[in-house]
């Protein structure tokens, strides 16, 4: 057989399975065995919620990095290569890596078909196991009960927030959601939920498997002022411990409190300027990603945020209030058609001047059309392009010098401005930007 390239390989993962999303562990538990995968590191912490996984990992692996410690990480989705995915002591794996553990699942499998995201979780357990790491740390693709990463045991188990998405799969109320991430859950071993207002199936499911059980704003908190934040928690043994003047952070707070929460729970060195550091030094592309722009002269921010959900619009539109801009706010939007539209609009249109609504380079995509008639329908101001790329060069256009232009609704949106930017800033586009 030919070797496969890491585009072989992904074009080939795609079409491998009937379905893109086939929830159950039975398939990749069996491969799993084939490979002998148990636990990819001595010490795995698991992820879920309805937003804020991924900064919530990158806190995690920011505070163990710290430490000393060999860590992994594995989110999904990426924005612009397969390799974000899949980091190891702090670098994304490599397409040699990757594809020489592609093969490996491939030859495990045989006769059971798996999907694209059971394939790629099976190939990061292989390589973890295979780089010796001291900790991973594991983003839940889709609820948690059934996704491909609770074959692992975690030693501690987060669940950042609970709210609606994928309903489809996980249900239209919060109780179902809270079910299916409490699966993550395991007898005896830590559970943490960010969620002050859990449902109680997530609290029953704790209670069930005797699982300690942390709860922001009883067991941990924060508070947020003008200039710093506090943090506020427990320690394995009960005892109580304090950050204070912390440095404000561009991404949740809610979530780097949850993560310290967790750390305070490994009984490793706690050293309040070190951690400090670790939180502050944390960045995640895409994420309340703030970015300075030069357009033919005049000086703008370009805001990127993979938002796509009614509760992570809301908490976006907290942040914005919050955070005033200098100017106006333009709006680059974009949505897939299982998402609520209204719910994800509604909490944003007293913050947003304009709109361009652009259809998203997915089958998935949202009619444009349906996007301009709900803004319409909101007395927004709104305008359609043909694609994202075009629709942020339009804002930019359209933009005065000290204009934000936040861009938002999908990984897909974030994903073509990255690239847009980066076309820009290597000279590709003669149009006077720069960076």
């Amino acid at each position: 057989m030919t070797e496969r390239s890491l585009a072989d390989w992904l074009a080939y993962l795609e079409q491998l399975h009937p379905s893109a999303i086939d929830m159950g562990l039975e398939r990749s538990r069996a491969v799993a065995q084939r490979l002998c995968l148990g636990k990819p590191a001595p010490l795995v912490i698991t992820v879920t919620g309805t937003n804020g996984k991924g900064s919530t990992c990158a806190f995690l692996a920011s505070l163990l990095q710290t430490q000393g410690l060999r860590t992994g990480v594995y989110s999904s989705p990426h924005l612009l290569r397969y390799n974000e995915r899949v980091q190891i002591a702090g670098n994304q794996a490599s397409d040699a890596e990757l594809c020489e553990a592609f093969a490996a699942v491939e030859a495990a499998r045989g006769e059971i078909s798996l999907t694209y995201f059971e394939v790629g979780t099976l190939a990061a357990f292989w390589l973890f196991l295979r780089a010796g790491l001291d900790a991973v740390v594991l983003e839940v693709g889709l609820g948690g009960r059934l996704d491909a990463v609770n074959l692992v045991d975690a030693d501690l188990a987060l669940v950042t927030s609970i709210g609606l998405d994928h309903a489809e799969w996980l249900g239209d109320t919060r109780e179902s959601v809270a079910f299916e991430k409490a699966g993550i859950f395991r007898p005896g071993q830590p559970a943490l939920c960010g969620d002050p207002q859990p449902p109680q199936p997530l609290l029953d499911r704790a209670a069930q498997l005797e699982a300690p059980f942390f709860l922001r704003g009883r067991d941990y908190d924060l508070s947020v002022g003008a200039e710093h934040w506090s943090w506020s928690g427990t320690d394995r043994r009960g005892d109580k411990l304090l950050l204070e003047q912390l440095p404000l952070l561009d991404l949740p707070m809610e979530n780097a409190a949850l993560a310290l929460q967790a750390f305070a729970l490994l009984e490793l060195p706690w050293q309040a300027e070190q951690v400090a550091q670790a939180l502050a030094r944390t960045r995640v592309t895409g994420r309340l990603d703030r970015r300075a722009l030069s357009w033919q002269g005049k000086a703008l921010t370009l805001l990127l945020d993979v938002g796509h959900n009614p509760h992570a619009a809301e908490y976006l539109a907290q942040r914005l209030a919050t955070n005033p801009s200098g100017g106006r706010r333009l709006a680059v939007f974009g949505l897939l058609t299982d998402k609520d539209l209204a719910g994800v609009v509604t909490p944003l249109l007293g913050a947003i001047s304009h709109w361009a609504v652009a259809p998203l380079p997915s089958v998935r995509s949202r009619p444009v059309a349906e996007l301009e008639a709900q803004l319409h329908n909101c007395a927004a101001q709104v305008s359609a392009y043909d694609d994202v790329q075009s629709a942020l060069q339009a804002q930019c256009e359209r933009a005065s010098a000290g204009d934000e232009i936040l861009l938002f609704g999908s990984f897909y949106c974030v994903a073509e401005a990255l690239d847009w930017l980066a076309r820009h800033a290597s000279g590709e586009m003669q149009d006077g930007f720069a960076r």
